[in-house]
């Protein structure tokens, strides 16, 4: 399933991203009754045996608590988490430790109202729902399984009746991007949304079977999104898309807006978080990457500290560093700012330093604040 989940907001949270991620996706299981033609984790059926049991699970949760102040956001997604017998348990343990939970689950039978009802009684925050397409025909070839556009769609519908904030999560490929237009209508007038967020495709997993838009096109898609931001009744960002930033900033610039204005928009609170820097993903066997969309094997919860990985491991202090970039994006002045699609950049060249490919953006000369 795409990991593009609910993001907390951080209101006037000051994070230190290379110390605190502001969000830790826990992979809680590959197990999943989708077949999705995108899904990073290639998820199955049955668990994986290895998987982390009850008590490994806590002892994880706990480490997230040794961050400190300010605690990450916990987003729990899979596979389909609701699939773990579990995961109320487990839900209970983590925000009694005081860490907020956020969920993605998958459209399968186990996505009953009765589960998203139990689910807000337990605390979780918002839930994410994956919707890519305006109808059946669309989203339900993208998802592999019949029936899942109906299932999401009365998900949405009773978690706005109980007043459970959502996001809504929208794949854009090739095969998808003509269809946006017509799915922001369908948000806009179907059901409260929280936030729309748009995943960019990246070349991982099952994903590689579909095709990414080309640069140009993915510049066209942000500039629509900045446009249609101001007038949104829900908030909008991305996924995988850092260069969006960029784009944001010289539109605001080009709009006469001060910088003080600038920093009181929803796409300034997302600016320097990348993969590594503000996110790390821990997987359903408990290896510690950058994001599940990074596949760069940087220790395991069971025996390491992830609080230790994510501050001092080699690879993550490269990541919190975009000094140490190559290519345009580590000339680039939107660096700090942006700092590309890391995944991307691996997916492609196998470095995790390099340039994210899907940026046409030539570097200048000069600083951006």
């Amino acid at each position: 399933m795409v990991v593009a989940s609910p993001t907390p907001n951080v209101g006037h949270v000051a994070y230190d991203f290379s110390r605190n991620p502001m969000l830790v996706y826990w992979e809680m299981t590959q197990a999943c009754g989708l077949a999705c033609k995108h899904c990073r984790a290639e998820a199955m059926p049955n668990a994986n045996p290895l998987e982390l049991t009850t008590e490994q699970s806590r002892r994880f949760l706990q480490q997230l608590v040794n961050f400190g102040d300010p605690l990450p956001h916990l987003i729990l997604t899979g596979g389909d988490p609701l699939s773990r017998k579990d995961i109320y348990e487990l839900i209970d343990y983590a925000t009694g430790l005081g860490l907020e939970v956020s969920i993605t689950p998958s459209a399968t039978p186990e996505l009953t109202n009765e589960a998203i009802s139990k689910l807000k009684e337990r605390g979780i925050q918002s839930m994410g729902l994956s919707l890519d397409g305006s109808c059946a025909e669309k989203h339900d070839a993208i998802r592999a399984v019949p029936g899942t556009f109906a299932r999401t769609m009365e998900a949405a519908r009773h978690c706005g009746r109980i007043g459970m904030p959502i996001q809504v999560n929208t794949l854009v490929a090739a095969e998808t991007a003509a269809d946006l237009p017509a799915i922001y209508q369908l948000l806009r007038t179907s059901f409260p949304v929280m936030r729309w967020s748009l995943f960019m495709l990246t070349s991982v997993g099952r994903g590689k079977q579909l095709n990414e838009v080309s640069p140009e096109e993915g510049e066209k898609i942000m500039r629509w999104v900045f446009e249609l931001s101001p007038r949104a009744p829900f908030m909008i960002k991305t996924t995988e898309a850092p260069s969006y930033r960029r784009i944001a900033i010289e539109m605001m610039r080009s709009a006469g807006m001060a910088h003080g204005e600038m920093k009181s928009t929803s796409v300034y609170k997302g600016f320097q978080i990348r993969d590594g820097h503000g996110i790390v993903f821990v997987s359903n066997l408990g290896e510690i990457y950058p994001s599940g969309f990074l596949p760069l094997r940087c220790g395991n919860v069971r025996r390491d500290s992830l609080v230790e990985i994510y501050r001092n491991s080699e690879i993550f202090r490269a990541l919190h560093s975009p000094d140490q970039f190559h290519g345009k994006c580590g000339a680039c002045e939107y660096s700090h700012i942006c700092g590309g699609s890391r995944a991307r950049a691996f997916a492609y060249t196998g470095d995790a330093l390099g340039t994210d490919p899907f940026c046409p953006y030539e570097p200048q000369r000069g600083a951006v604040s």
